[in-house]
């Protein structure tokens, strides 16, 4: 009886996702498709030793020249079923 009642649950979360979270979700994958992302960290310990850190994002999808805006669009489709309600250059928190 019990897995009458879980069934469904687990074929909803198979089906598409709001467009808005799909957006969300794509959004990053599209920055990473502009350029790589990183970020450097630099310290000291207690007992005068330098550490530091290096990390680095490159995706695919960069290293293959691909239309940020295009990777975006394509993401957003194959994760809602629909297309962006804005254009991934439009978006304001792109930049950075």
């Amino acid at each position: 009886m019990r897995r009458l009642l879980i069934l469904p649950l687990l074929l909803a979360a198979c089906g598409p996702m709001s467009v808005q979270q799909a957006e969300r979700e794509c959004f990053d994958r599209a920055r990473l498709a502009e350029k790589p992302r990183g970020m450097v960290t630099l310290g000291g310990t207690s007992s005068g030793k330098a550490v530091g850190g290096l990390e680095l994002s490159v995706s695919s999808d960069y290293v293959l020249g691909k239309d940020p805006s295009a990777v975006y669009e394509t993401c957003v489709m194959s994760k809602s079923g629909q297309a962006p309600t804005r254009p991934y250059y439009d978006l304001q928190d792109r930049k950075g």
